[in-house]
């Protein structure tokens, strides 16, 4: 059904969703909207879901949901959510990002939910020297810093800033959107709202993640010692020198990783580039080659050797078997006609 903005008065939402979105953050967004139109006895925000054709999109649950709009045919919105999950930067065609940076241009409020963060900085509208502060799911979070160098990645859930908005997704999404309720309509009806969801609302500069993996204030010993290995995948740090880096003896050091994690500390600092190899792998399109680099191995063959007693498939068969899968979420109709044979 078609969710047209009834007035000018009447703040409405573009939720622009990307293949592979998460779904379960589209649905405590937009039926946060629902309740509050629902309490409120008549219509104070509208929404439209959108794709860059208007056709159908699979979220990242493999479902598919109906849009309302094409890109260019979306009514004018005070709010665009670019909804994006599983492939942040694939999908992220130059007609969408003109289509924001159009938006923002206008002064609507441009956010982003789990990884649609990508989206914005491509565009130009977040991860930058004026704007640098971001909030992204934590696992896409190396891949980010990567590729935007100006952006200063936080630890919350989510951040409201002038006309930018954007959440780790999950029940984070709720949480923001409940936040921008507050900023259209007041605080009580974001309470309300919060209570028909059976939701306790929490501030955006929750921690994410309390082990220390993201920025904190202050971060547990362990969780230092893990940031500072993914602070230095690419250059990997001997064990002195990680010892020396969190300002603890190299005992310590051993002893904690032992503790914590069952490993030694060279170990554990395998696993890291490892998981941070499986990462690049999953959100990004760079070479085999380019992803060893990127996470200290001097050599491909020394990479794959590794991955493979990890994860139990070389780097190339884990990287062919994913993007095989998602595709075959592209036009699944298409796809049975040819299957059939004359």
């Amino acid at each position: 059904m078609t969710r047209k903005p009834s007035d000018r008065l009447v703040p409405h939402f573009n939720f622009i969703l990307q293949p592979e979105f998460p779904l379960n953050g589209l649905i405590l967004a937009s039926d946060a909207l629902r309740i509050a139109n629902q309490n409120s006895g008549r219509t104070v925000f509208s929404w439209s879901f959108v794709s860059e054709t208007g056709k159908p999109v699979r979220a990242s649950n493999s479902m598919w949901l109906s849009t309302d709009y094409a890109l260019q045919d979306m009514p004018r919105g005070q709010v665009y959510l670019v909804f994006e999950g599983n492939l942040p930067t694939q999908h992220n065609s130059p007609k969408l990002l003109s289509a924001l940076r159009a938006a923002a241009r206008f002064g609507a409020i441009m956010g982003a939910v789990d990884t649609g963060a990508f989206a914005l900085a491509q565009a130009g509208l977040i991860a930058t020297e004026g704007m640098p502060d971001v909030v992204l799911h934590w696992e896409a979070v190396p891949t980010f810093a990567e590729k935007f160098l100006a952006a200063n990645l936080m630890n919350g859930i989510f951040l409201r800033q002038e006309k930018r908005v954007h959440c780790a997704g999950g029940v984070a999404t709720l949480d923001m959107i409940l936040d921008l309720i507050s900023h259209f309509k007041g605080e009580a009806l974001a309470s309300e709202v919060a209570n028909a969801l059976v939701h306790t609302r929490r501030n955006g500069d929750m921690e994410q993640r309390s082990d220390g993996l993201l920025e904190s204030k202050r971060p547990p010993l362990a969780g230092r010692v893990v940031r500072l290995m993914e602070n230095h995948l690419d250059f990997p740090l001997n064990l002195q020198e990680l010892a020396d880096a969190a300002g603890i003896p190299s005992r310590t050091l051993s002893f904690v990783c032992k503790r914590v994690f069952g490993e030694s500390p060279m170990r554990l600092y395998l696993r890291v580039r490892l998981q941070a190899a499986r990462n690049f792998l999953f959100y990004e399109e760079k070479s085999v080659r380019d992803v060893a680099m990127a996470c200290g191995f001097s050599y491909p063959s020394v990479f794959s050797r590794a991955f493979h007693k990890q994860f139990g498939q070389t780097p190339r068969d884990f990287r062919a078997k994913l993007r095989a899968s998602q595709n075959m979420a592209v036009r699944p109709e298409i796809r049975r006609l040819l299957s059939v044979k004359n």
